[in-house]
């Protein structure tokens, strides 16, 4: 009997160590002694989508200089990536791939309103953590999602950037383009109630599908010549939006035609001289200036890995992103699990270059940046 217990006792420390030099052993999925294996699911379509093409250049920016420098806790942070084609059905299905085939630790940094939303949906049933999905859709925050974490502000923080700043010019009545959805709707819900108090008036509300065409363009300009809305802006669809634009200032409309951010660079540069005086908002600094601790380093590291690339507020949003990535797996400790991953981040916040994010009990706010910039006549924007 004492031969047992001394057995026993011996056993037991020794097995301990074991497991102890083998942190991998029984980790969780995606985390082993050597790296972090991160799932994104992103619009690329192809390769064809400039702006999340951009967005990825500048997540592996970030990565590829952090693994450089030996990683988190050691481990390299490798991201295994999926193309959306910026649908919502295939976006849920590699998010449920990505954890259930590709046993990730978590998902990271979507992009689009719709697709983010579906990864989501995906990651909230298999009780996942969904980092950095860079979408201003209320849905990633309303009602509050504990394991969605925001690192861009929302769009109701830009739209109502814009109307303050078409209200300060003398302007009332405002239209608004937006995707004939579930989302789009929680949008026009928002879009109404900023207008009350700020003194303007919804008078064109423009929802528009994925198969919108002529006749409905045509509609759209017919009802701005009739509501006598003095400024638009939208919360997406920017190939519906250009076409509008386009088709509203061959009518001759003096209707100022404002937006958001996503995919803003690609709007102003199809849109050219047409594009001249519009005002964007930004969830981003400017990433043609050196003014802010943020927009220099990325500079510098972006130089470094994409030589010859112009700058753009994707790459920026990207870098940005992966960054704050980066921060919150070295906050899940050296041995991180899904559980340790939020907890890191419970009434947490990041400081980044001088900017902060923050999560907090109820609200995941991110980063509440929120900047306008004007076109000019060389296609640029200007804060």
């Amino acid at each position: 009997m004492n031969k047992k217990v001394s057995i026993s006792r011996w056993l037991i420390p020794a097995a301990m160590a074991a497991l102890l030099a083998c942190p991998g052993a029984h980790a969780e999925d995606g985390v082993t002694a050597q790296q972090l294996l991160i799932g994104q699911s992103i619009t690329l379509q192809g390769g064809k989508n400039d702006y999340g093409v951009a967005v990825l250049d500048g997540v592996q920016t970030y990565l590829t200089q952090v693994n450089r420098q030996g990683g988190v806790a050691g481990r390299k942070v490798v991201v295994k990536v999926l193309d959306d084609d910026n649908k919502s059905a295939q976006a849920e299905a590699n998010a449920r791939q990505l954890v259930t085939q590709h046993k990730v630790f978590i998902v990271f940094g979507s992009i689009e309103g719709g697709p983010s939303t579906a990864v989501m949906k995906a990651t909230n049933a298999l009780n996942v953590p969904f980092f950095g999905p860079m979408a201003g859709s209320p849905t990633l925050r309303t009602p509050h999602q504990p394991l969605v974490f925001p690192v861009r502000a929302e769009h109701k923080d830009e739209f109502r950037a814009l109307m303050e700043h078409a209200r300060s010019l003398g302007m009332k009545r405002i239209g608004f383009l937006r995707s004939d959805s579930e989302t789009g709707q929680q949008h026009l819900d928002n879009v109404r109630k900023l207008s009350q108090p700020l003194g303007m008036e919804l008078v064109a509300d423009m929802p528009f599908k994925s198969d919108t065409g002529e006749a409905e363009l045509n509609a759209m300009v017919a009802q701005l010549t009739r509501s006598g809305a003095q400024m638009v802006f939208n919360h997406g669809g920017i190939g519906v939006y250009e076409k509008l634009i386009r088709k509203a200032r061959a009518k001759g409309l003096k209707t100022q035609f404002f937006g958001v951010n996503s995919g803003s660079t690609q709007l102003a540069k199809h849109l050219d001289d047409l594009a001249h005086t519009m005002i964007f908002a930004q969830v981003m600094p400017s990433p043609w200036e050196r003014k802010t601790a943020i927009t220099r380093a990325y500079q510098d590291a972006f130089k470094a890995h994409k030589p010859g690339e112009d700058f753009s507020y994707g790459s920026l949003e990207g870098y940005m992103t992966a960054r704050a990535l980066v921060e919150a797996l070295r906050r899940a400790g050296p041995n991180p699990t899904r559980e340790s991953f939020v907890a890191g981040l419970k009434d947490a916040d990041l400081q980044i270059e001088g900017l902060k994010l923050s999560y907090r009990d109820g609200v995941h706010t991110g980063l509440p940046l929120v900047d306008l910039a004007i076109v000019t006549r060389e296609g640029r924007f200007r804060h």
